[in-house]
């Protein structure tokens, strides 16, 4: 099934920019298009598109609220933003923006963008089918809150006994049938994907509904470093950095083939480290 697209900007050339990049990567369909915030909000409830292509500065509008009404119809929404304006990258991010691009293009970007996407759907790590639970992650180890055992839980049960809080150099992740235990020296990276967290490890890779900042508490500097918001990383595991935009830099970690985003601000803290 084809990756569904849709192009928001109110300039018709980056439209058309975007639109031959998109159609001619394998295994996407641009569905719809919009020139300014009501035509496209109008045309998203009509096609549910997988993927949003957003101006950040649309005609009397702006991009930032379109953002906020398409992830609150539909959280699981990649977005990614285009915008020539680095003060709006802020408000992007904290909307967990996928990804941004800055005009004007960089075609190799935009294509680089696009194989992250399809990465994620062939892996199984995004639910696209109208935000209904991915049934190709069954085998997948989860672990997730569960109401009914919480309740079930002593009242004057100890602060250790809560999720992602740990002695010594493990980290307690707890699941619906059991409590699993992971190696601090074992963990490589932790990303938010979705409504869902994923720690990567040696042995794997395991969900949870932990927050980043639930866990950022315990993975902390100097061994651990949060690069970016949908990231919290290894430092001692960077084997390579590369540019990703502007302001945006590319982080491949040893022992797991995913990669990391990371802010310019961390990138220079990070050379600064090493340098």
């Amino acid at each position: 099934m084809a990756i569904k697209v849709m192009l928001i900007d109110d300039e018709p050339h980056i439209r058309m920019i975007l639109r031959k990049v998109i159609e001619k990567t394998p295994g996407y369909l641009v569905a719809a298009e919009g020139a300014s915030a009501e035509e496209a909000l109008l045309a998203f409830r009509e096609v549910h598109p997988d993927v949003v292509f957003l101006d950040v500065d649309l005609q009397g509008a702006n991009g930032i609220g379109v953002a906020r009404e398409i992830l609150k119809e539909a959280p699981d929404t990649i977005l990614i933003f285009a915008t020539a304006y680095a003060e709006y990258m802020p408000s992007a991010f904290e909307l967990y923006a996928f990804d941004y691009l800055v005009k004007p293009f960089d075609i190799s970007r935009i294509r680089h963008t696009l194989d992250r996407i399809t990465r994620m759907a062939e892996n199984g790590k995004w639910n696209r089918a109208e935000n209904e639970p991915n049934q190709d992650r069954e085998n997948a180890p989860a672990y997730e809150a569960d109401p009914e055992r919480d309740e079930m839980q002593e009242p004057d049960r100890t602060p250790l006994m809560e999720e992602g809080i740990s002695r010594s150099d493990k980290l307690m992740l707890k699941g619906k049938e059991s409590i699993l235990f992971l190696d601090l020296n074992d963990i490589v990276m932790a990303v938010r994907e979705g409504s869902t967290t994923v720690v990567y490890t040696d042995r794997g890779r395991y969900e949870t509904s932990l927050n980043l900042s639930d866990l950022e508490k315990k993975l902390k500097e100097p061994e651990f470093l949060r690069c970016h918001r949908s990231n919290i990383i290894k430092i001692s595991r960077i084997s390579q950095v590369e540019p990703y935009g502007r302001w945006t830099y590319l982080v491949h970690l040893d022992g797991i083939r995913e990669t990391a985003l990371m802010t310019k601000e961390n990138f220079d803290r990070i050379r600064e480290w090493y340098g």
